[in-house]
């Protein structure tokens, strides 16, 4: 049984060479980056699982490999990639990987929550121009903040913020319970929260989750953080509530279609924060990622 790495960037490629372990089965690497979907019968002819970063996988192209049976995808947001179901019908199982980053995600959002609040990249991009830009930012300690979604990424950013001195709600589709957390109904946490973190995969039920009835519920000023996906989000509401003030300030990791094109509105809002869809990039990250990949890799050859 035999892999291909499909999109390795340079860094991870070199990770993943990295992270091999003699009697992992054999894995080929390709370093082209994304691949286009007319590419994919031809690159993956001959393989028998494929570890995936960022390229869409479709039913139409892998039906065209038949000795293709499993797509072991590096993170949680397979959703924005592929569609589980519809590889399901043509015999193709797929892998995902959870928590590997759950500590880098919550740093990178907790980074965006405080860079938000005080202003940094409008004054980092003022003073580049030569301009002297003083904002005045939130204090967020005493301040509440909302996470929407409650599993391992929330769960650090929720020890984080608490120890930051903030009042942490959660709101979660099943119930749960957590130390210095009071979990609340949806309204309760748009309405009283000065900071919304967005937590949720990406599902066929949560896409659009925060929609323009959704949005109109928040508290006048909010900070929305979002490091899950683009999608969650109704992003067209949301920039009309950044225009309007509904919503103060947006600290985005994750948008509707990656990369963000050049030009992009969002970009050129003075009240949003922008960083590359980069929460979990962190060298700790990345080694438990690409060796989780590689004992999934295993266990499928070793028949389990």
């Amino acid at each position: 049984m035999k892999g291909l790495f499909i999109d390795a960037s340079d860094a991870l490629a070199e990770v993943f060479h990295r992270m091999k372990q003699p009697d992992d089965p054999p894995i080929s690497v390709n370093e082209q980056g994304q691949v286009a979907e007319s590419e994919l019968p031809g690159l993956l002819a001959g393989y028998d699982f494929v570890l995936v970063d960022h390229t869409r996988m479709t039913a139409a192209a892998l039906r065209q490999v038949p000795q293709m049976k499993h797509v072991i995808f590096l993170g949680t947001g397979a959703r924005s990639y592929m569609d589980p179901d519809e590889l399901a019908t043509i015999g193709v199982t797929l892998h995902t990987i959870k928590g590997y980053g759950d500590t880098a995600v919550a740093e990178h959002t907790i980074a965006l929550m405080w860079a938000g609040a005080r202003g940094i990249a409008a004054m980092d991009g003022g003073m580049r121009r030569g301009e002297w830009l003083r904002t005045e930012g939130m204090q967020l300690a005493g301040k509440t903040i909302g996470l929407i979604g409650y599993g391992g990424i929330a769960g650090e950013v929720a020890r984080i913020a608490f120890g930051s001195g903030m009042r942490v709600l959660a709101w979660n589709r099943t119930p749960k319970t957590a130390p210095n957390v009071a979990f609340v109904d949806l309204d309760t946490l748009l309405a009283e929260s000065h900071v919304v973190s967005l937590h949720l995969l990406l599902t066929d039920e949560t896409r659009g989750f925060l929609d323009a009835a959704r949005l109109a519920k928040l508290r006048k000023g909010v900070l929305l953080v979002n490091t899950a996906r683009g999608a969650l989000v109704d992003e067209a509401a949301m920039i009309a509530a950044l225009e309007n003030g509904a919503i103060g300030h947006a600290a985005l990791d994750v948008f509707d279609v990656e990369p963000m094109l050049p030009g992009h509105k969002l970009s050129t809002l003075p009240n949003v924060t922008l960083s590359a869809h980069s929460a979990f990039r962190t060298p700790e990250a990345s080694d438990t990622l690409l060796r989780r990949a590689q004992d999934i890799a295993k266990l499928l050859a070793s028949g389990r």
